[in-house]
């Protein structure tokens, strides 16, 4: 499989992460199957989508018949077996490593031989998922940062069967879709959540032991260490479950104390205050002050 023969691309989860991916690839013209299970996220996400794309208008990257254009190439689906067509699968489920290794066995049954199926994981392990795919040389990770139709990085992960030819494809459509590819190999957390994870539990830690309050916390890294976002905020905006799942993978696979999920982190997720997507987390987001929206950064 090269570039030039992807035409269509499946993405399977309507989140967050599934939205703005597949929001990103129809922009670049590839027709979208957004498969879900359920019709509630599938009607959330083209409504989400429709409004990226009004405010990629208002900001003059796209005119009106061109945002349209974008719309119309997005096509939500409940069906996985929809994705028979497809050219390339990019997986955006939430971080539970069993779902994912069911979501790529299914896919390795109802897609080509040759089609390569891609994760958008913040932390699992790309060799796990490419054992349960039975096509492992062919399964690659394509980590997108959140959102992702403003954030260039995107991390290519090789998992320790997966094709030079597979990761080629993996860079040059991370390429073909404006953004900045680095290559990783797959240990836990890749190169992002690795370093990033860690600092925002040790906040978490800082606001648990009342070192200051949320606010000055991210003040202080936003405005102290040129952050363009707090790590609290942050956190928020990720999801405090991914937090914590992620750091749950890097305490398991790497076995060192430092990765330890700060107390406080679980009893929010716990308690269901999930960050902006349930509307409260470090921060409640509804009617949000000025210095809330400050501390919350430009996106």
């Amino acid at each position: 499989m090269k570039l030039e023969d992807i035409k269509k691309i499946g993405i399977v989860g309507a989140g967050q992460m599934g939205r703005g991916i597949s929001q990103v690839c129809a922009t670049v013209g590839y027709e979208v199957l957004l498969v879900d299970v359920a019709e509630p996220p599938l009607t959330a996400a083209i409504s989400k989508i429709r409004v990226g794309l009004q405010r990629a208008v208002e900001r003059g990257s796209l005119t009106d018949h061109q945002a349209g254009e974008v719309l119309a190439l997005v096509r939500p689906l409940g069906q996985l077996d929809r994705l028979r067509d497809v050219q390339l699968v990019i997986e955006a489920v939430p971080e539970d490593l069993t779902v994912k290794q069911e979501l790529f066995a299914q896919l390795n049954r109802i897609c080509a031989p040759q089609v390569v199926l891609a994760s958008n994981t913040s932390s699992i392990s790309i060799t796990k998922l490419g054992a349960a795919s039975g096509r492992p040389d062919r399964i690659v990770g394509l980590h997108f940062m959140n959102p992702a139709p403003v954030m260039r990085l995107v991390e290519v992960v090789r998992g320790l069967e997966t094709s030079e030819r597979t990761t080629q494809l993996a860079l040059d459509l991370a390429k073909r879709l404006g953004k900045t590819p680095v290559v990783a190999n797959d240990v836990p957390g890749f190169i992002v959540n690795r370093v990033l994870i860690p600092m925002i539990n040790e906040a978490i830690f800082a606001l648990e032991e009342r070192v200051a309050s949320a606010e000055d916390i991210d003040i202080a890294m936003t405005a102290g260490a040129n952050h363009p976002v707090g790590p609290l905020a942050l956190a928020d905006r990720i999801g405090l479950d991914t937090v914590l799942a992620i750091c749950d993978v890097l305490h398991q696979d790497l076995g060192d104390p430092k990765f330890r999920a700060c107390p406080l982190l679980r009893r929010y997720v716990e308690a269901g205050w999930l960050g902006r997507k349930c509307g409260r987390g470090f921060y409640v987001y509804e009617g949000k002050t000025e210095r809330q929206e400050a501390i919350n950064g430009k996106f």
